[in-house]
């Protein structure tokens, strides 16, 4: 281990590099640099290249976030600028789990603990926590309102630097992992269109359609009525303007409502939700298929689209850096929870794909476009929001990979006493 030291005062630097050396003495490979305010620096492993710097900007930032060692604190300390990462910021998660699930002895926790109350003691302010600005029950249409306009109204401009021409917020789809987004991006719309097996003339309904791009393409591609809601003021007015230049004005509308207040009862004969059951709750989720069964016509077709906490992972017991820093009150269910809740309601279920390994290659695809906008999104949304998407696209990147998430489509069926209209092949779905 290299270590240099420019400061006039070396005992402090010394005494961190120390505890960082004892810290990390068991993970391996350490792939990465340590490089302290002073440009003391603890270089990687003989032998490994460099994946990303940790900078460590204030000694009692990394007091603060290993006193603590959860995940809201780890990431605050980067969020607020006392940590910084250069370089691959999805490399550094392996080194977070690390720090997070290590068992260490009694003897351990005692000497690194003393090494850390010599440390400063951290006097910086950290940023509002969103969550806090939420008040009334859980999951009411006020407060969704609220969770909902706290992240999608950022700003339209700061989603077009990193989402891609589509303006899609959710999984792609990829032929190959060479795939550009934009490509990958229609090439979802139309798998969706191609698994509702879309008709001209039909009606279908988009619940939580984002700026409008699956509504526009289903008009335009398919010939179908189409209708997206939103609680987001931003997204209906982007999507409106949408509907307008691409000419579909007459066979496609966007409305600012909430789910629960769509009162046609069997009026549509498609019903599509991408990326908006994750806002359901799941306590929510029976009126959320109740719903969504009612509006159908006997015969009809949704199909779900949503993350998924693994099923064979527990729900955190804490809240994690997602729940408080980007979407408040979201909350991932197993799949089997959301099929369950779907079945209840007199749902059948024709069809149940996880596309995790294609949100991975969705996120790492928006992380780039986000780093390569950085200054801008900084002019945007701030610095503080600029970290806050970087961290938690390059989390959820990792998150996928690892399997810790799911993405599934669940298509759904409200079939007439056994008949369900569906055919005994899917080959039409994989064709376009």
């Amino acid at each position: 281990m290299a270590l240099r030291a420019w400061t006039s005062k070396p005992d402090l630097s010394q005494n961190v590099l120390h505890f960082l050396q004892t810290l990390l003495r068991d993970y391996h490979p350490r792939d990465f640099t340590v490089e302290l305010w002073d440009g003391t620096r603890l270089d990687p492993e003989a032998g490994q290249f460099n994946v990303f710097t940790w900078r460590i900007n204030q000694p009692a930032g990394l007091r603060a976030a290993i006193s603590h060692a959860n995940q809201v604190t780890l990431a605050e300390a980067y969020i607020n600028g006392e940590f910084d990462v250069d370089g691959d910021i999805t490399a550094v998660f392996p080194l977070g789990d690390y720090l997070l699930n290590k068992r260490w002895s009694t003897a351990e926790k005692l000497r690194l603990g003393a090494m850390l109350l010599a440390l400063p003691s951290s006097k910086s302010s950290h940023v509002e926590r969103p969550g806090t600005k939420l008040h009334g029950r859980a999951h009411s249409k006020d407060r969704d309102r609220k969770a909902v306009t706290y992240h999608y109204d950022l700003s339209n401009e700061f989603y077009s630097l990193w989402l891609g021409e589509e303006m899609v917020y959710s999984c792609a789809y990829f032929k190959t992992s060479e795939d550009d987004i934009d490509s990958a991006q229609r090439q979802k719309l139309d798998y969706i269109c191609r698994k509702l097996r879309l008709q001209p003339g039909e009606r279908l309904l988009d619940i939580g359609c984002g700026w409008g791009g699956l509504i526009i393409h289903a008009a335009r591609n398919y010939g179908v009525h189409a209708v997206g809601i939103t609680l987001s003021e931003q997204q209906y007015q982007l999507a409106t303007e949408r509907i307008q230049e691409a000419g579909v004005a007459e066979r496609c509308q966007v409305k600012l409502l909430d789910y629960r207040d769509l009162d046609e009862a069997a009026a549509y004969d498609k019903l599509v939700s991408v990326g908006m059951v994750e806002h359901v709750g799941e306590g929510m989720l029976p009126a959320y298929f109740r719903q969504a069964y009612r509006l159908l016509r006997p015969g009809g077709v949704f199909l779900n689209h949503g993350i998924g906490r693994a099923g064979n992972r527990s729900r955190p017991e804490r809240p994690t850096f997602t729940d408080v820093y980007v979407f408040p009150d979201g909350d991932l269910v197993p799949i089997g929870t959301m099929l369950q809740a779907a079945e209840e309601q007199g749902f059948e279920v024709r069809d149940v794909e996880n596309l995790r390994e294609h949100y991975a290659l969705t996120l790492s695809r928006w992380l780039r476009q986000l780093e390569d906008h950085a200054d801008r999104a900084r002019e945007i949304a701030g610095e503080v929001k600029y970290r806050i998407w970087r961290l938690y696209l390059a989390g959820s990147m990792y998150y996928f990979q690892t399997g810790r998430l799911d993405l599934c489509q669940s298509l759904l069926v409200k079939s007439q006493n056994g008949r369900s209209g569906m055919p005994l092949r899917r080959d039409d779905w994989y064709t376009g």
